[in-house]
């Protein structure tokens, strides 16, 4: 068996030695790869097993829903007990691990949100498909609303954040850039096709807290956290932001921990592809850099994706464990696949890698992982090990007794709906239809008055000259004072209510551009504010 400190693989087919990954290096990240039905899903959860025996939370998303075994005991098989006598398994038993399982619809487990600050403009700009001037306008407004100090929580708080941009485009331009109501529009329409496939229920209140995916249960284990995907993944736009943000999450909130005998989180990153898909250079690197940096925070990264091209070399360079099952290589294409991954490896003189990896069964996997001083270890046949949970879904009772034991379903299963942004800019337009009303009656007293006082005149000239006079001496000095009144009422509040609002706009900017720079260093490597800061402003209005 593999020595303490580390999680049990599997062992060598040919030269029986055990594969196990070392807990001290599983913060080195790590790629799962092979072609559909070559036993990804199995590795994945014997790994999440193993790291929850050692005390290390996981979370990891069911893009097929036969993850969710890893809640219940599995049953006796004749070829898991088989491959359990093959691996030496004495002590091989069925058993479920603690788990708790999320859902972006609140369907299949607690719901999952975060707010429209917490996302920021990048991620917001690939889930909503903007080109670079949408993502432009966007930005603008994440900076007019962070000026004035209104929350960004949800879809409507954002829409009418836009409508504010594009009525004040004109004013706006000068401190930002231009701004036309095109892109404007284009911004509101990608946003009402990302509310109608539930993107709304995502983005809002009560916001995922992090420690929440970082328990462990009385007995000292792990919680696996999974991700319900099945409905996420006819979005993988949506599915792709979510996974980036909740990593870029990780690497803002959580303290510097350099080198750790265990990881404090693991997360695998299921169909990989999706994030680099049509992803442009700037994501790219700033996956490259969370990947990198997040290391020291504790936390391990797997990608699990059916081809290890399918993830750049700049981020493929950083996983330092690798799995890797059978490849197929019937077209050209697939046979360069095939040599790259080969190549990937630190060579075992025994074997040719490159001709093994098309010759691997079911369950079979090139293993290769870092061991004393963080150098890989020679690649080897390895046949995985069988897992002690179910391989298969389980019932929709079994998911309900789950979530019904959960402590967290009273946080995260009612929805919130706090003061912000919408709420603030829809009191400024009530005020100000309220102002011009006001200015309204006052320019009919007046037009009514002058009508009136022509008519006297008109009275006094040709023959009305005693009840003119008495009419003049008396109600007409009042009138005049009245008028005078509303003259100086209308001078004093001649501003639009734009006008006022741009006033304040531009009395906050002077004031706090001298904290633009550590509002910049407090801001989260994807472009969204960090929640804390946030947090403190609310609490401040």
């Amino acid at each position: 068996m593999v020595p303490e400190g580390s999680i049990y693989l599997g062992s060598g087919t040919d030269s029986g030695i055990a594969q196990g990954l070392k807990l001290k290096y599983a913060n080195r990240h790590g790629l799962v790869a092979g072609a559909t039905g070559t036993g990804k899903t199995v590795t994945v959860q014997i790994m999440a097993e193993a790291f929850s025996k050692a005390g290390v939370p996981v979370f990891v998303a069911d893009v097929k829903g036969d993850v969710s075994g890893l809640s219940q005991a599995g049953s006796p098989h004749p070829k898991l007990e088989e491959r359990a006598d093959i691996l030496g398994l004495t002590e091989y038993s069925y058993a479920g691990s603690a788990c708790a399982f999320w859902d972006l619809f609140g369907k299949m487990g607690h719901p999952v949100r975060a707010t429209v600050t917490d996302m920021g403009p990048l991620l917001l700009s690939r889930m909503l498909d903007l080109n670079a001037t949408q993502e432009g306008v966007l930005n603008i407004a994440f900076a007019v609303a962070d000026a004035e100090g209104m929350a960004l929580l949800d879809f409507k708080d954002l829409r009418q954040m836009l409508v504010f941009v594009g009525q004040h485009r004109k004013e706006l331009s000068l401190a930002y850039g231009a701004i036309s109501t095109a892109s404007v529009g284009a911004i509101q329409r990608s946003l009402l096709t990302l509310e109608r496939q539930g993107g709304d229920q995502f983005i809002g209140e009560p916001a995922l807290k992090l420690q929440d995916l970082m328990r462990t249960d009385a007995q000292g284990n792990g919680v696996i956290n999974i991700l319900s995907a099945e409905t996420l993944m006819t979005s993988p736009k949506l599915y792709a932001a979510f996974m980036l943000w909740l990593v870029s999450e990780l690497f803002e909130e959580l303290p510097e921990a350099g080198d750790t005998d265990k990881p404090k989180l693991v997360f695998f990153f299921d169909e990989a592809h999706l994030l680099f898909r049509d992803a442009e250079p700037g994501l790219i690197e700033k996956v490259e850099q969370v990947v990198r940096l997040i290391r020291s925070k504790g936390v391990g990264i797997y990608f699990i994706s059916q081809n290890p091209q399918d993830v750049p070399d700049r981020v493929l360079s950083q996983l330092g464990n690798r799995i890797q099952h059978a490849l197929r290589a019937y077209t050209p294409s697939e046979q360069r696949a095939v040599r790259v991954a080969a190549d990937s490896f630190r060579p075992n003189p025994n074997f040719d890698t490159e001709e093994v990896i098309t010759q691997l069964g079911v369950g079979e996997a090139l293993v290769s992982t870092l061991e004393k001083k963080g150098v890989p270890s020679v690649v080897e046949k390895t046949l995985i090990r069988p897992p002690q949970c179910r391989m298969g879904p389980i019932t929709a009772p079994e998911r309900q007794a789950v979530l019904s034991a959960s402590a967290l379903g009273g946080i995260y299963d009612t929805p919130l709906d706090r003061r912000s942004a919408y709420e603030i800019l829809q009191q400024r337009m009530a005020e100000a239809d309220d102002y011009e009303n006001e200015e309204m009656r006052d320019f009919e007293d007046e037009r009514r008055f002058e009508e009136d006082r022509g008519r006297r005149s008109h009275s006094s000239r040709y023959g009305g000259s005693g009840g003119g006079v008495r009419y003049g001496s008396g109600g007409g000095s009042r009138r005049a004072s009245s008028s005078s009144s509303s003259n100086r009422r209308r001078s004093s509040r001649s501003d639009t209510i734009s006008e006022a609002a741009m006033k304040s706009f531009a009395r906050s900017m002077s004031s706090t551009m001298g904290r633009e720079l550590s509002k910049s260093i407090a801001r989260g490597i994807f472009g969204g504010t960090r929640r804390r800061r946030s947090s403190s402003k609310r609490r401040r209005r």
